[in-house]
């Protein structure tokens, strides 16, 4: 397994991680995810430690809370040996108090996060999203003073935009406080939109690329077809997709590209998919899940080979959108702009 430095730290992280999201099922939309048990984590742990990921990606708004207790159990002594992300900001109950990035909540989430996962302390701790409400500068501190107290070892961010990342940054520069080291963000083949701002603000500001929903929900795991009918197991048929609505003709152009390099390959569609994303600039880790054994070890198997430089244009090609302003006319002024970093 290819383990790669997270942005601007001293932490190496594998560049597969396991996501958790299909732990529990406690409510509807996460029964879509995928309600794995215990013992079924178990095995499943073991595996990926086997092929070397020792990332766990988890956040406590997953089954409210769930994911995290099952994660916390099935490590059991196997806690020193891996390293666990996890996540809050987002709603965990009805009071006023009981969402968002302010001092109040995070140290409380963080707390809970522990509890729940029976540690003593989380490796990588994101914002799942940015709070308006609350001042850059309250959150950076309340997320500092964990880091001080060795509660968290590190922060980042996730969906933020290139605003928000950038003011976060400068906050923290300002004041000496721990900076967001890693952005996990939504990227995939069917949605480079990442790669207009947030991806050079990546490259330039240092910040580790972790990419979640790297199949889009299984639209680009080699299910859905043309002129076949959508599968009604997907997530997306049982209500637990996320993203904007799927353009289905560009769908099945790329997938009718994917189609053809997997077989230059012998790869699956799913596989030549997370292998284009391993390549792009600024990513350091994708966040793969798994309802089963047999899933996992095919989405592991994306690792550890390149596509070719042909195959990776053919992809750019069938998946290049324009792009929305100002981002067509940076592109248009070459003089200004002769060597996009990302491209």
């Amino acid at each position: 397994m290819e383990y790669r430095q997270l942005g601007a730290s001293g932490i190496k992280v594998p560049v597969l991680s396991f996501g958790t999201a299909t732990f529990g099922g406690g409510n509807e939309f996460f029964k879509a995810w995928g309600e794995t048990g215990v013992e079924e984590a178990k095995t499943l742990i073991n595996i990926c430690l086997e092929e070397g990921v020792n990332l766990f990606d988890t956040a406590n708004v997953y089954s409210r809370g769930l994911s995290e207790e099952i994660l916390g159990k099935a490590l059991g002594g196997l806690r020193n040996q891996v390293l666990i992300s996890t996540k809050a900001t987002f709603p965990m109950g009805d009071g006023p108090n009981d969402y968002g990035s302010s001092r109040a909540h995070l140290i409380q989430a963080c707390e809970d996060s522990l509890r729940r996962l029976n540690t003593d302390h989380i490796d990588i701790y994101h914002m799942h999203g940015f709070d308006g409400n609350t001042p850059v500068e309250e959150t950076l501190r309340a997320l500092d003073d964990l880091v001080t107290s060795g509660k968290v070892r590190y922060i980042a961010c996730s969906n933020f935009s290139g605003w928000h990342l950038m003011k976060s940054l400068s906050a923290s520069e300002k004041h000496g406080w721990s900076r967001y080291v890693g952005h996990q963000a939504y990227y995939s083949l069917l949605n480079r939109e990442f790669e207009w701002e947030l991806m050079p603000l990546a490259l330039d500001q240092n910040v580790g690329t972790i990419v979640w929903s790297p199949l889009s929900a299984g639209l680009l795991s080699g299910k859905f077809k043309r002129n076949q009918p959508k599968p009604e197991s997907s997530r997306l048929s049982q209500g637990g997709s996320q993203g904007p609505e799927t353009n289905f003709e560009l769908l099945y152009n790329i997938v009718d590209v994917l189609e053809e390099v997997a077989e230059e390959t012998g790869k699956s569609v799913a596989q030549v998919s997370l292998n284009w994303l391993l390549q792009r600039p600024s990513v350091v880790n994708i966040v793969i899940g798994a309802r089963n054994e047999e899933q996992l070890r095919q989405n592991l198997a994306a690792a550890g080979w390149n596509l070719a430089t042909e195959q990776v244009k053919k992809l750019d090609a069938a998946s290049e959108v324009p792009p929305i302003y100002p981002y067509w006319h940076q592109r248009g002024n070459q003089k200004l702009n002769p060597n996009p970093k990302f491209y």
